[in-house]
């Protein structure tokens, strides 16, 4: 190659200004399309933050549901249930949640008759540390429910599914243990079980 043909004139000022006004276009083209992607990302995490808060919703409604279904299948037999094993309430308290001072406490049902009643905690899957939960707060039960001070109190805890160790636990700490079915339920413990006075 001649030393001709390798260099190259300098650029013009109208050059120049033409490249400083491409670079100056293709920020500008970058920007917009930076903004538009900013746009796209701020939607898509809007879009996302509403879909988690929909399925939180229908999760809750579904537990919520699940629930209130698990507790009718020890309902509708409870009362007969208790009566075989010689606790004679006659029907099923309707305020089974209280709330104070920033602090609230729940049952799932409570039996009541004038000198007893029995507290259920019902779960579709009974585990150990439930039993050991329900225990705990059984021991706070009067102090939220002042009306049954004079009352024996006993506890139940109620299940669709579980293992034998955990049920004979239950059982063991004083629990009458409920197994719910299809179309009805069953107390499980042994014949001779003698429930124990939590409060």
């Amino acid at each position: 190659m001649s030393s001709e043909q390798t260099e190259q004139s300098p650029a013009t000022p109208e050059e120049i200004w033409e490249i400083l006004r491409q670079v100056a276009m293709s920020q500008k083209e970058g920007e917009r399309e930076w903004q538009e992607l900013r746009a796209q990302m701020a939607e898509t995490a809007r879009q996302m933050r509403e879909t988690d808060r929909r399925l939180r919703k229908a999760e809750d409604l579904i537990t919520t549901q699940w629930g209130k279904l698990m507790e009718s299948l020890v309902k509708g037999d409870l009362v007969k249930l208790l009566a075989g094993r010689n606790v004679g309430v006659h029907g099923l308290a309707r305020d089974t949640e209280k709330r104070r001072g920033g602090e609230s406490y729940e049952v799932d049902i409570i039996a009541v008759n004038g000198e007893e009643i029995v507290v259920v905690e019902v779960k579709t899957t009974l585990r150990s540390e439930d039993v050991g939960r329900f225990r705990s707060k059984l021991g706070r039960f009067k102090e939220w429910w002042p009306e049954y001070r004079d009352r024996k109190v006993y506890g139940a805890m109620a299940y669709l599914k579980t293992w034998d160790d955990v049920a004979r636990e239950a059982e063991r700490r004083g629990f009458f243990v409920i197994r719910a079915t299809g179309d009805n339920a069953s107390i499980v413990n042994a014949e001779d079980f003698e429930p124990r006075v939590f409060a």
